[in-house]
C-alpha cells in the first residue's frame, strides 16, 4: 500500500511572505518612477554628461510613505540647478486619509445606522455595522497617534506655531478647545507638520508642554520660531529652546495696532506700518519705526504709538536671516492653508464631544494635506542659510 506524503503549509507565513513581496515590489516601482522623473527633468541619465543636461543629482533623502501594501521607503531625489517636483506622490495618497476622516466624522456625529451603512457602502462597496465602525475608529486613532508621536529625524531651522480654536461640549456646556499646531521647514527646504496637541487654552504651560514634547521627539537645529504673541509663548520658547530666536507674526502685530486706530485712519496707518518692514535692514527698520511712532503721536494716536514702540523689535527678527527667506519668515501665513482645511472639515462636525476627538479629526486632515503637493514641493532654498551659518562660524 502506497502512502501519500502530505505537505503541510504554514498559511500565516505564506501570507506574510506574499505581503512583504508586494510591499518591496511597490517600493521598487515607486522609486523607479521617481528616478524616471529625474531623468526627464535633467534630460540625462545618471552620471551622463551631455550638452542638453539640465541640473545635476545631489543625492537623496529618505521618506516614509504609507501604501495599502504597507510602509515603504522612498528615495526622494535632490537636484541642483532644477527644482524637483514629483507627480508620483500625488497619485499615491497617504493611507486612506479620506477614509480616516469619514470614519471619525461618523463616529463623532453619532450618525444613524442607516447613514453609517450608506457611507461605508459608498467607501468600500459593502455595508459595515456601527459596531465595526467603532473598531475601525480605534484602528484609525492608533494610526494617527503613531503619526503624532513619530520620531523627528531631521534638523528643522524654521518652526511655525499656531493655535486653532474649536467648540466642544463639556457637561452640557459649550466651550473652546485649542489645538496647537507646529509646522516646520526642514534642512532641505520642505514643509512638515511636526506636532499637534490639545491645549485647553493658549497659555505658557500649554505651549511649554508642547515644546518639551517636540524636543523629546527629536526636534533639533531650530534657529527661529514664528508665531503670534500668544500668552506665554515667548517665555516657553526661551525656556525650552534658549538658543532659538522668536519672530512675531507681522500680520498679527498690525491687527493689534489697528485695534486702537479709528476706522477712518486705518488705511493711512497700514501704509505706515508696511513701510517699516519694507526697509532693507534692521537698523533702517528701527529708524522708520521711531518715525512712525512719532507720526502716530502727532495724529493723536498715542495707544497705537505705544504698541509700535513696545512691539516692533520682535517683528524684525526675520532680518537676521537670509533676505531671500524674509517674506516667508515674517508671518504665519504658511499655516493659513492648513487652518482653512481644518476649519472646512471640522465645520461638518460642529461641536465635538471632547478635545481628543477634535484633535483626531484635525490630525486626519493634516495627514491628508501634507501628502499632497503642499508637503512634496520644496518651499525654500536653504543654501543661503547654510552660507550664512558658514559665515558666522568663520567670523567666530
Amino acid at each position: 500500500m502506497s502512502t501519500n506524503k502530505i505537505i503541510q503549509l504554514n498559511e500565516g507565513m505564506i501570507k506574510q511572505e506574499l505581503k512583504e513581496l508586494v510591499r518591496t515590489s511597490v517600493e521598487e516601482t515607486i522609486n523607479g518612477l521617481l528616478e524616471e522623473e529625474v531623468k526627464a527633468l535633467t534630460n540625462a541619465e545618471k552620471y551622463e554628461l551631455t550638452q542638453d543636461r539640465q541640473g545635476y543629482r545631489a543625492g537623496h533623502y529618505e521618506r516614509d510613505f504609507q501604501t495599502t501594501s504597507g510602509n515603504v521607503k522612498l528615495k526622494m531625489p535632490k537636484l541642483k540647478g532644477v527644482a524637483f517636483e514629483t507627480a508620483i506622490i500625488e497619485r499615491y495618497q497617504r493611507r486612506e486619509s479620506s477614509v480616516e476622516e469619514a470614519l471619525i466624522e461618523m463616529y463623532l456625529a453619532g450618525v444613524s445606522v442607516r447613514r453609517v451603512e450608506d457611507i461605508t457602502q459608498a467607501l468600500w462597496g459593502t455595508k459595515v455595522s456601527p459596531g465595526t465602525i467603532s473598531n475601525l475608529n480605534k484602528k484609525v486613532y492608533d494610526h494617527i497617534e503613531e503619526w503624532r508621536e513619530r520620531r523627528l529625524q531631521y534638523e528643522y531651522p524654521y518652526v511655525y506655531l499656531d493655535g486653532i480654536y474649536l467648540k466642544r461640549n463639556w457637561g452640557g456646556e459649550y466651550e473652546n478647545v485649542a489645538i496647537l499646531v507646529a509646522m516646520a521647514v526642514n534642512k532641505d527646504g520642505y514643509r512638515e507638520v511636526i506636532g499637534t496637541t490639545e491645549g485647553m487654552k493658549e497659555d505658557k504651560e500649554s505651549w511649554r508642554s508642547f515644546l518639551v514634547s517636540l524636543k523629546e521627539r527629536g526636534l533639533q537645529g531650530t534657529r527661529l520660531f514664528v508665531g503670534d504673541r500668544c500668552l506665554g509663548l515667548l517665555e516657553a520658547i526661551g525656556e525650552v529652546f534658549p538658543e532659538a530666536k522668536y519672530q512675531r507674526c507681522v500680520v498679527h502685530f498690525y491687527r493689534n495696532v489697528f485695534s486702537v486706530v479709528p476706522r477712518g485712519k486705518m488705511k493711512q496707518v497700514a501704509a505706515m506700518l508696511k513701510a517699516i518692514h519694507a526697509q532693507e535692514d534692521k537698523e533702517a527698520a528701527r529708524e522708520k519705526a521711531a518715525a512712525v511712532a512719532a507720526k502716530l503721536r502727532e495724529m493723536k494716536l498715542r495707544e497705537a504709538a505705544d504698541k509700535v514702540e513696545k512691539g516692533i523689535e520682535e517683528t524684525l527678527t526675520y532680518m537676521d536671516f537670509p533676505a531671500t527667506h524674509w517674506t516667508k519668515l515674517r508671518t504665519t501665513n504658511v499655516l493659513e492653508r492648513l487652518n482653512r482645511e481644518i476649519r472646512r472639515r471640522t465645520k461638518v462636525v460642529g461641536t465635538f464631544p471632547d478635545g481628543h476627538s477634535a484633535l483626531m479629526l484635525v490630525c486626519a486632515r493634516l495627514r491628508h494635506v501634507v501628502s499632497t503637493v503642499w508637503g512634496t514641493k520644496r518651499y525654500m532654498c536653504m543654501k543661503a542659510l547654510e552660507e550664512l551659518s558658514d559665515t558666522i562660524v568663520s567670523a567666530g
